[in-house]
């Protein structure tokens, strides 16, 4: 291929990667929309089960379970599920934190056998009982409000779930606090549209009446459950009143296995259920929210790929060697960026990110990775100390 023909594959590449970005951006500029979109009523107090999957967490689970029962919210409304499959201690931590008392209830179930996330939690939710499921995770902390904002939500007949934001990036990670803030804004902006796609795991809330299983083989259970109650006709949406703490990786190598995870389930779930895209009965959910979503997480990773070798094929052809000049640019991005030194840049730094594990994340479910088990981030673990 000539270079003249590698230049106008490279500008097609960098327009169709880009152009849906900008139309969304213009959009969130013109309209700028803030808050969540429910109509929230603070009177409102349903009984709430808090599900908590663990596995090997002895080191943190008492300080979550403490966390927990110092939330703003009537505990004797309060009773903690948690389903465990951990090969240490942590099903007699929880038991002992709970000997003496009497608010929050427990329902702990003790797996025999590790058979993943999706599969417990499909079990921890048939076993609440209460109006309100709130998902957590034991390596998170979660604001003192929480759970009163996500019922205020709630309240509206129209709203079967919500999420949170992740207010602060324990670690000092500064690549995933621009990624962060960013989704944010997509979010806040998918909620006024109709819903928004993304849930998170550090918290979330469902109607328990709307709750129905994902997949055991979900990596992706909290988005996969909201899209689930989407379908059924409830909005999900983001409230970024909602928050949260979670700890993130700066440096390239760590972050590929906590981003390459939940790229893979993001990818792998989008791919599951694309017949949702463009029909009607999902309204702007299903004609733009996942589309752009389909896009952004399925087709736009293969063109950041192409265009970065398109790039690297026209810089050789044109000038030879001096062509290496565009991978060793990028290389010097990723180690600027990795190293929170960008500045202004950070941003557009942390969107890269995410695209390198999105692409990782196919290649991986392609070879047929991907099952519904998780590991423990030692290093990350430490953030809670």
């Amino acid at each position: 291929m000539n270079p003249r023909r590698l230049l106008s594959v490279l500008a097609g590449l960098v327009a169709a990667t880009g152009l849906p970005y900008l139309v969304f951006a213009a959009l969130s500029v013109v309209w700028d929309p803030e808050g969540s979109p429910a109509d929230k009523r603070r009177d409102h107090r349903p009984t709430v089960s808090v599900v908590l999957p663990t596995y090997d967490e002895a080191e943190i689970v008492e300080s979550k379970l403490q966390s927990i029962c110092s939330w703003d919210y009537p505990m004797e409304r309060v009773e903690v599920v948690v389903v465990d499959s951990s090969d240490d201690d942590t099903p007699e931590i929880v038991e002992s934190f709970f000997t003496d008392r009497v608010t929050p209830s427990l329902t702990l179930i003790e797996e025999d056998e590790r058979r993943g996330l999706a599969v417990a939690l499909n079990e921890a939710y048939a076993a609440a009982e209460n109006e309100v499921i709130v998902k957590t995770d034991c390596d998170s902390r979660v604001a003192a409000d929480a759970v009163r904002e996500a019922v205020a939500n709630l309240a509206d007949p129209a709203i079967g779930a919500v999420t949170g934001r992740n207010a602060e990036v324990l670690g000092g990670s500064a690549v995933e606090r621009g990624y962060r803030d960013v989704q944010a804004r997509i979010q806040t902006l998918e909620s006024h549209l109709d819903s928004t796609f993304v849930f998170h795991g550090p918290f979330s809330a469902f109607e328990r009446d709307a709750v129905v299983p994902v997949d055991d083989d979900s990596i992706a259970d909290d988005t996969e459950l909201a899209l689930r109650i989407r379908r059924g006709g409830d909005r999900v949406v983001f409230d970024p009143a909602i928050r949260y703490m979670e700890a993130a990786h700066s440096e390239f190598r760590k972050r590929r296995r906590q981003k390459d995870r939940r790229a893979m389930g993001l990818v792998r779930l989008l791919w599951r259920q694309r017949d949702a895209l463009f029909r009607p009965q999902y309204g702007l959910y299903g004609a733009v929210v996942l589309p752009f979503n389909f896009w952004a997480t399925v087709v736009s990773p293969w063109l950041v790929a192409g265009g970065v070798a398109v790039a690297t094929l026209a810089g050789l052809a044109l000038a030879g060697p001096v062509g290496l000049a565009v991978p060793l640019a990028v290389y010097a991005f990723v180690l600027a960026g990795s190293r929170d030194a960008l500045g202004d840049l950070q941003p557009v730094y942390s969107l890269f990110d995410t695209q390198v594990s999105l692409f990782r994340a196919a290649l991986k479910l392609l070879a047929g990775e991907g099952d519904g088990t998780w590991e423990v981030d030692a290093e990350l673990r430490e953030a809670y100390d």
